[in-house]
Order: structure tokens, then C-alpha cells, then sequence
């Protein structure tokens, strides 16, 4: 089943821990069909793998839920460290020809994207982009005969224009040297992104059409430009491509039907148009980011103290986590205006809810808010403004009467190190 993906401009209920009421500014995320099955490659890191002494703060990836949150990813997806090879197509269609010429829709993505995931995975992941055939790629139908729609899945629309562009691509193209495949589609057809949003990523999927003997089960389709006129396009209009390949590596949607005020601009996965955001914590260390290491599991009743370092730079403990259950915990990181992060208006202890339980695109993260209600601390155009401003000072306290769960920041030492008290029945 797929979520689809929307543009939502209304006032809703987040649910954000804070509970905060917010405007939802220009939200822009992609939804995934995921069928997990074997495939060739290993998706997920070996830090999350079944042994690890992490114990309880690996919470496990629930069954039946699309794009868990859980650990160990799901097989099928693409791995997420080492050299991954990237296979970039450009098509274009008799009633939507190419806009510009192929070369420079893909430096529209390229090298941006490859950019992104080397900041992010701190060189973990080396992200290969290729485009074999130089110009356009035109497919045999018009594009309004494949009838793609928004979130629409690989049947009947994707399948046949897939099926088409193997057979028009395949003579110069090997489709089984690559990890993933990126569709750049030419962005005059279909609808503007302002309208709707028709960029989607299919991933883990085994039912996917075959090509050169290997299902392209982890592939990406991007169309239009998520361009408003603000004039952030040319530096932030590839975020959607991180996005959707962050989906490619077992990633869920975090955004929801209604927004971006669940977790706002605080990882990729839920808002990509806008100011430059990284990953969570978490979700590096679930893509082998983050080592064992780097992660202070807080399991114990009782009192325990944690320094944690800025989340974007290399080295130290990145992550204290809380588990409540199998399936959800707390995670606790340091965020500043560094790295993928340079656009964060206040930075300090970030906070947020982990639930292996929820599916893509219904919330499996939530972010505790410290300044409710504040409108946030930033003004860039295409951001949650409202959860801007979420991190914890030196000082203030994050509580879960419910649990019995509190969470205080203590201080801030040099190098932007914070010292945070867990307290836990």
C-alpha cells in the first residue's frame, strides 16, 4: 500500500509531543511502496544487527508495518554504506519534450545530492552518480496516455512507462551494474509541484518489472521542480532526490497527510523543500552511520547523565536513546547550525518519540517542542516554523508523566557538548 503524497496549506493538530497548534508552510515529502523480500542487497547497517549489546534501545522493526523505524532494516532495500552506484535517467515525452537539455536536469540533482550524503554519513556512504545516455530518453507514448497520478503504484501507469523505458534504454544501458535507479523525468510534464506532487520512490519492492535480469526494486521518480519563486530553488531543489532515495534505504515518509508538524524540518524525510536539514540521529545510526559505539542506551531505572556531541560532526557519543516498550523510545541529540544543518535557528538538545510501529507517512516520529506555541525562530521561506525553535536549553526539562520519563539538560560544554540527566522509574 502507498501513502500519497501531498501539499498541504491549512492549520492542523501536530502530533508533536508538544501538542502544538501550527501553520503547515509549503510541505513537500514523497511516500514509498514497500514489499520487503531477499534481494542482493543488504539493506541496513551491521550495527544493527540481531546480536548487538545495545540491547532494549534497539527497538524492532514491527511486522506488517510499511518502512519500519525498527532495527534491523528490512531486506531488500539498498545498502546505505560503501560505494553505491546510482543510475540517472532523463526522459521526456511527445506532448511534454525535453525542458532544457538532459545534461542539465541532471545538475539539478548532481553533485549536490552525492554531496548531501557524504556530509550526512560523515564519508560513510560514497553516492556514484551515472548517466550513461547523455540526452533524452523519449518514451514510446505521450506522457497523459501513461496516466500517472499522484502516489499511483506500479500498476498499470509506472508499469508500462517502466517497461518502456528499459526497452528504449537498454541497449546503452546495464541496468544490473547499478545499487539504484534515479527517473529524472522532464519537469514540463505533469502538473506543477505547486499543484500536486508527483515525485515518488518504489523501494523494496519484489514485484517490481525486471531489467537485465535484476528487479529495479529500489527506484525513484522525480518530476516538476518544487520552485515557488522565492528564489531557494537553485540552492534547495535537490533535496528532493536525498528524499526519495532516503526511501531507497528502508527510510519512512515522517512527514503526515496533514504536515510537516510532526517532526518539521528536522530531518529530510519529513520536509525536503526549504533550508538545507540533515537526518536524525536516529536514522544514521539505523543506516550505519552512527556506531554502537556513539549510541548511550539509557535501559536502567534509576538516574544516568550522558555528554552528547553535535550530531554533525564526526566522532563522540551522538545519541542517548530511552526505550519504553519493544517498539518506542526517546532519542536525545545535539543539534547546531553545522553540516547539512547550517540553516538551524537554536541550536541545543533535540527530543523526539520513536515508534517501530507506525507506518510511513502516519507519524513514526514525533518531536518534542520547548517553546510551544512560540511560531518558531526562523522566517526561511518552505520551513515548519513552529518546531524551529524545538530544542532543549541548558536548564529546561523534558517530561513524560505517563512513563515517568524526565529528561534535563544540565549545561553546555566547549565544543557545543551538552550534559543531559535521564531520570526513568
Amino acid at each position: 500500500m502507498q501513502q500519497p503524497r501531498h501539499r498541504i496549506r491549512r492549520h492542523r493538530h501536530p502530533i508533536a509531543l508538544a501538542g502544538a497548534t501550527a501553520l503547515v508552510i509549503a510541505v513537500m515529502a514523497t511516500a514509498s511502496s514497500n514489499l520487503p523480500a531477499p534481494s542482493r542487497a543488504s539493506a541496513g547497517p551491521s550495527a544493527a544487527a540481531e546480536d548487538s549489546p545495545l540491547g532494549a534501545c534497539r527497538i524492532t522493526a514491527a511486522m506488517g508495518v510499511q518502512m519500519s523505524e525498527g532495527m534491523p532494516t528490512a531486506p531488500g532495500y539498498a545498502r546505505s554504506t560503501g560505494r553505491i552506484k546510482a543510475l540517472n535517467l532523463m526522459i521526456d515525452f511527445s506532448d511534454a519534450p525535453g525542458s532544457g537539455t538532459a545534461e542539465e536536469r541532471l545538475a539539478e540533482f548532481f553533485p549536490q545530492t552525492s554531496q548531501w550524503f557524504r556530509t550526512s554519513s560523515y564519508g560513510r556512504l560514497t553516492y556514484l552518480p551515472e548517466a550513461p545516455v547523455k540526452g533524452w530518453l523519449r518514451m514510446p507514448l505521450p506522457f497523459a496516455e501513461y496516466g500517472i497520478e499522484r502516489g499511483s503504484p506500479y500498476e498499470p501507469g509506472y508499469r508500462d512507462l517502466v517497461k518502456d523505458l528499459v526497452a528504449t534504454a537498454d541497449p546503452k544501458v546495464d541496468f544490473s551494474a547499478y545499487d539504484l535507479v534515479n527517473v529524472l523525468v522532464t519537469p514540463n510534464a505533469g502538473p506543477s509541484a505547486l499543484d500536486t506532487v508527483l515525485s515518488v520512490t518504489f523501494s523494496a519492492n519484489e514485484d517490481a518489472p525486471y531489467a537485465d535480469g535484476v528487479p529495479l526494486a529500489n527506484t525513484s521518480f522525480v518530476y516538476s521542480r518544487q520552485d515557488d519563486g522565492s528564489g531557494s530553488y537553485v540552492e534547495t531543489g535537490y533535496r528532493v532526490l536525498p528524499h526519495e532515495n532516503g526511501h531507497v534505504f528502508g527510510l519512512p515518509d515522517l512527514y503526515t497527510m496533514e504536515g510537516g508538524g510532526s517532526v518539521g524540518h528536522w530531518d529530510i524525510m519529513s520536509e525536503d523543500w526549504g533550508a538545507n536539514n540533515d537526518f536524525l540521529g536516529w536514522h544514521k545510526w539505523k543506516l550505519g552511520w552512527l556506531d554502537n559505539e556513539q549510541i548511550d542506551c539509557a535501559d536502567r531505572t534509576g538516574t544516568s547523565e550522558h555528554t552528547l556531541g553535535p550530531l554533525a560532526t564526526e566522532g563522540g557519543t551522538k545519541l542517548a536513546f530511552i526505550p519504553l516498550s519493544a517498539e518506542t523510545g526517546y532519542a536525545v541529540e545535539v543539534r547546531t547550525p553545522d553540516g547539512n544543518d547550517a540553516a538551524v535557528c537554536r541550536p541545543g538538545v533535540l527530543i523526539y518519540k520513536v515508534s517501530s510501529d507506525v507506518d510511513t507517512g502516519q507519524g513514526p516520529v514525533s518531536v518534542a517542542d520547548s517553546t510551544q506555541d512560540s511560531g518558531g525562530c526562523t522566517r526561511q521561506p518552505n520551513v515548519h516554523a513552529e518546531l524551529s525553535d524545538a530544542p532543549f536549553r541548558p536548564g529546561e526539562t523534558f517530561t513524560d508523566r505517563a512513563n515517568g520519563i524526565r529528561i534535563s539538560v544540565l549545561g553546555k560544554g566547549t565544543d557545543d557538548n551538552y550534559r543531559v540527566r535521564v531520570t526513568r522509574p
